[in-house]
């Protein structure tokens, strides 16, 4: 329920990109051992040639994600963080007050929309850095940034490594979608009853 929420719930935004067999195969004719040197890309990666399989734009949320938006068409992610932010308020009932995003959601956009509801985020600032700016939001801006690239790379490759995201053995999209959601939140699921059992832990220790 959105009371059971904790205020400091913070929206952390980022890309995943996976492959199915059937893309792989289509590129080993022509590439050779595609398969470890192609496969499970991050968006972002400008100067890698090929992406492909489906694109995910996922939130997180105290450590758990949620899948925002996913297309096997390409599509900008830039311009989804008001859909991001509007979905996670959605989701929990709690105003954003923070937000972590990867440089490419740094857009004029999207900087008004955080400044306008006065949203913190680890955007770099634009221009020279104000004599009088306040030393609070310079430290907030680096631990959110901090926050952003532990948490949500590490949650890529925890989910790619150990919930089979990284490779999805599907041969149709309806298949691919469901193994990559299946995947995503087998990883929650197993996240927060880590946490249960370390609350429970607790209370033991404490009898």
């Amino acid at each position: 329920e959105p009371s059971a929420v904790p205020d400091r719930c913070k929206a952390v935004v980022g890309m995943l990109r996976v492959a199915s067999i059937s893309d792989v195969k289509d590129l080993q004719d022509t590439k050779g051992t595609v398969a470890t040197q192609q496969v499970s890309r991050h968006r972002g990666k400008e100067n890698k040639r090929v992406e492909f399989g489906v694109k995910v734009n996922n939130i997180q949320i105290d450590g758990i994600s949620f899948i925002e938006h996913h297309s096997f068409e390409a599509f900008n992610e830039g311009v989804r963080l008001q859909e991001c932010i509007e979905y996670q308020q959605e989701l929990t009932g709690v105003k954003v007050a923070k937000v972590g995003a990867d440089t490419i959601y740094a857009n004029n956009d999207n900087r008004r929309y955080c400044t306008e509801n006065g949203m913190t985020t680890c955007f770099v600032r634009k221009g020279p850095k104000p004599r009088d700016e306040d030393a609070d939001i310079s430290t907030a801006r680096r631990i959110i940034g901090t926050l952003r690239s532990t948490a949500m790379e590490g949650s890529f490759g925890n989910q790619k490594q150990h919930y089979s995201v990284g490779r999805i053995a599907a041969r149709n999209s309806r298949s691919e979608t469901l193994l990559l959601f299946f995947g995503i939140h087998m990883a929650n699921a197993a996240t927060l009853a880590a946490r249960q059992l370390a609350i429970e832990e607790k209370k033991k220790q404490r009898a």
